[in-house]
């Protein structure tokens, strides 16, 4: 009996190991952020959706039907990964490298904090990859709202396929900070 079982066990175990190729996507900015000084801004916290907040990647079949891909994940925390590209794309629009994300040791040298609250960022069966995202900017120290916007766009994607999702979305937040970058002039 024992042995029916581990030898069940070790199929299991070699069926899941020969199943599909995972594959990793990472958002991606701009370019790099400018190097150097200039005004100080923190971006974050982030946060996400309940559906997407996964390291799967999502894809909306109908209004009300989402599919998650299994085999195309996140290469790493997503929250973490559109501070990173938005607080890049931020420095690029402002002209400053100095820029942090969240969490940060103080606001020692930052003028601005930006807090992100993603709603929606998926693909759809329509060949578009939309994003829906609420952006708050706070002065510091003083912590006073400066400007609250929801920023609302899609993009088409380039052809099918997850990689051409993942650049239609980094594009997405490209526009994303564009839209923040004019919120704080």
């Amino acid at each position: 009996m024992m042995h029916k079982l581990l030898s069940c066990f070790s199929a299991l175990l070699l069926l899941g190991c020969a199943s599909g190729s995972k594959s990793f996507y990472v958002l991606t900015s701009d370019g790099p952020a400018p190097s150097g000084s200039g005004i100080g801004i923190g971006v974050g916290p982030v946060t996400l959706a309940e559906y997407i907040d996964r390291s799967n990647l999502v894809i909306a079949e109908s209004p009300n039907q989402l599919s998650v891909a299994e085999d195309h994940r996140w290469a790493g925390d997503l929250s973490a990964s559109i501070a990173r590209v938005t607080a890049t794309n931020l420095g690029r629009r402002m002209g400053t490298g100095n820029v942090v994300t969240y969490p940060w040791k103080g606001d020692d040298g930052l003028r601005y904090q930006v807090t992100l609250d993603i709603r929606q960022l998926h693909g759809g069966g329509d060949g578009y990859a939309v994003i829906e995202a609420g952006w708050r900017a706070y002065s510091l120290p003083d912590r006073k709202l400066r400007a609250s916007r929801t920023f609302v766009d899609r993009e088409a994607l380039e052809s099918d396929g997850y990689q051409p999702l993942v650049a239609a979305q980094s594009r997405l937040l490209s526009r994303l900070a564009s839209d923040i970058a004019a919120g704080l002039r």
